[in-house]
């Protein structure tokens, strides 16, 4: 068995292989195409991994999140396009979706004054702002709770079968 690591600020990669208390030679095992040297390299930030080793990792470590981490910390599209997701209860995720709902029901006849005639006047730029921003909230909250779906699936504790199998109706 190989020796427990020391380092301090040890990545996401290292901590989530660490914390399912996998060697890297038996990580190495569990993903089948990403060899103990290549992992090493990942974790050490020495190079950048693919998109398919993180996606690979997610599944077979069971951590969805590995995913939202690299798009949004380490690919250079998501860095500007992919917020960062933290995994929350499922009741936060129902209360702050409610709650950014509300807010922009509220709101949304002014969102139709100031978008009917396809120009947003200087006016109208505080309004806007603020109601653009109560969405990109609803997005993030969005999918926030799509990555606790995919926590909940992986872990086994929504049966995947029966969601994927209602899903498609």
């Amino acid at each position: 068995m190989g020796k427990a690591s020391v380092k301090e600020n040890k990545t996401i990669y290292q901590l989530t292989r660490e914390g399912l208390e996998l060697t890297r030679e038996k990580a190495s095992e569990l993903l089948g195409t990403i060899s103990v040297d290549r992992l090493e390299k990942i974790e050490n930030e020495k190079v950048i991994a693919r998109p398919d080793e993180i996606l690979l990792m997610s599944q077979k470590y069971k951590k969805p999140c590995l995913c939202n981490h690299f798009c949004s910390h380490e690919c250079d599209i998501g860095k500007q396009y992919v917020p960062k997701i933290e995994i929350k209860e499922l009741s936060s995720i129902v209360l702050e979706m409610l709650a950014s709902l509300n807010s922009v029901n509220k709101r949304k006849d002014r969102l139709i004054e100031i978008t009917a005639d396809g120009k947003i006047d200087n006016d109208e730029i505080d309004d806007f702002i603020y109601i653009q921003d109560e969405l990109e909230r609803i997005s993030i909250t969005v999918q926030t709770l799509q990555l606790w779906s995919e926590k909940m699936l992986a872990n086994g504790v929504i049966d995947a079968e029966e969601y994927n199998a209602r899903k498609k109706k």
